[in-house]
Formats: structure tokens, C-alpha cells, sequence
């Protein structure tokens, strides 16, 4: 197992700053290559209503032999399910699927502002936290203008805000206003790209350098951005090489190529 560092959120809690990305990893190979991957030293799960497959997941948390504690469990609000009272409802429907008595990290999946209820929602989501059904809270692609709604008018600060974040959209504005507000950025589809990144002669100059495949290079370079990484993958290989990311680092000039780069 790589031991894989974590980082602190508002709420006390911690989140490791690589987790596994879920989406369609369902049915019978889906539980079994989620409980491959918690035993192989994934410990931040991240899963989604939408996705589908929270009950797979819970199935993984339970076969994979590894105490409840030691995981951080995620799931999301939908987009159809916004509003107080539908967002309870929502979470009850999460949490019996997952069969398990709280969730680690819930996030709102999108702001949906033409609905203009994810206030209402946030607040649902913390009234879930306050009654310990929920460890963490925060959202997913809200822009800098929505949280500071959100904190406006409730006065709560999500602990998290899961935004695509990759080479070539870097989220940096974001990231500082996140990095102000004492908010985690989590990067989904850090990968994006990957056939043209796997070729690019920077990535493989880098990879080369370092004696590590070109995911680890792009992988490393979101976590030396002070992100935390969700890659996804079915590949009981590639899961392994997605978590093993701390045995080297790079460079301010490799930071900067790569940062340069437009796949």
C-alpha cells in the first residue's frame, strides 16, 4: 500500500489527496474493481448518485476488508433533486443504497442556477452535517460568484469544491479564491486529454527524467498545485500507478512546462 498524504477541511476532517473517480464502474466488475482498488491503498472513494452505482460502492467498502474509518466516502446531490426538502429526500435514497450510516463527504453535484435553489439546498446540506448523517460538506463546479452566495446567505463555507481541473485548465483564479477561503479544490478529469499528453515530447522528456509513466507526471503536477486528485480508471495497473505519485517531484521548470502545455 503507498501511503497517500491528506489534507485538512474545514470541518476537521481530512481527505487524501488522491482518491478514485468512480464514474461507470458498475455492476459485478465495478464492485470488484472498487474493492481492488480500497486494498490496494485507495481511501477517498468518490461516487455520485447520477453515477449510478452507490451501491456498488458500499458493496466495495464492505468486502474490501479495510476499517470504515479509514475511508472517506463521497457522493453527490443530483441535479434534478434541488430544493430543502428534495435534497433530504435525496440523501436518504444515497445513503440506503450505500448502506452505510454516514457520508463522509456530499457535495452539491452542479449549482443548477437556472433552478436558483442550491442556497436552499446548501442549507439541507447542513442541517445533514449538524445531524452527523454527514462528516463534511461542499459542492461541485461552483464558480467563485456561487460560493460567495452560498456563504452570503448561510454563513457556511463548502469544504470542498470538485472542478475539472487539468493541463491546460488550471482553475488558477479559482484555486486562489478556494485557497483564501480555506476551501479544498478536488480536480476531476485531471487525465483529460490523455492520448495526446501520453505523446507530447514535454510529458515524455519528463516522465523519462523521473523514470515514470506519463499519468504520474500529469497526476503529480495537479498535486503540486495543492489539489486534490480523483483519476478514474478500471485498470488494476494504471489504479496503481495513479496512486504511486510521492516518490518524485518536479521541478519549477518542469511546473512551468508543463503548465504551458494546450493539449
Amino acid at each position: 500500500m503507498t501511503d497517500v498524504p491528506a489534507l485538512p477541511l474545514r470541518s476537521g476532517a481530512e481527505i487524501p489527496v488522491v482518491g478514485l473517480g468512480t464514474y461507470s464502474l458498475t455492476g459485478r466488475s465495478g464492485t470488484r474493481s472498487l474493492t481492488e482498488a480500497i486494498q490496494a491503498g485507495y481511501r477517498l472513494i468518490d461516487s455520485a448518485k447520477g453515477y449510478g452505482n452507490e451501491r456498488e460502492v458500499g458493496e466495495a467498502v464492505r468486502a474490501a476488508g479495510v476499517p470504515r474509518e479509514e475511508l472517506v466516502v463521497t457522493t453527490k446531490l443530483p441535479n434534478d433533486e434541488h430544493g430543502y426538502d428534495a435534497a433530504l429526500k435525496s440523501f436518504d435514497t444515497s445513503i440506503t443504497a450505500l448502506g452505510l450510516e454516514t457520508v463522509d463527504l456530499y457535495l452539491i453535484h452542479w449549482p443548477m442556477p437556472q433552478l436558483d435553489k442550491y442556497v436552499e439546498t446548501w442549507k439541507a446540506l447542513i442541517s445533514l452535517r449538524d445531524e452527523g448523517r454527514v462528516r463534511s460538506i461542499g459542492v461541485s463546479n461552483f464558480s467563485v460568484e456561487q460560493i460567495e452566495r452560498l456563504e452570503a446567505e448561510t454563513g457556511e463555507t463548502p469544504s470542498v469544491n470538485q472542478v475539472e481541473l487539468r493541463i491546460g485548465h488550471e482553475q488558477a483564479e479559482l484555486r486562489a479564491f478556494h485557497e483564501a477561503h480555506g476551501i479544498v479544490t478536488e480536480s476531476y478529469s485531471p487525465l483529460k486529454h490523455g492520448s495526446a499528453l501520453a505523446k507530447d515530447e514535454t510529458v515524455r522528456r519528463i516522465a523519462e527524467a523521473h523514470g515514470v509513466q506519463w499519468n504520474q507526471v500529469v497526476l503529480r503536477w495537479n498535486l503540486q498545485l495543492g489539489t486534490v486528485v480523483i483519476p478514474r480508471s478500471k485498470d488494476a495497473g494504471r489504479q496503481a500507478a495513479n496512486l504511486d505519485l510521492f516518490g518524485f517531484e518536479l521541478d519549477g521548470d518542469e511546473m512551468q512546462a508543463l503548465s504551458a502545455l494546450r493539449p
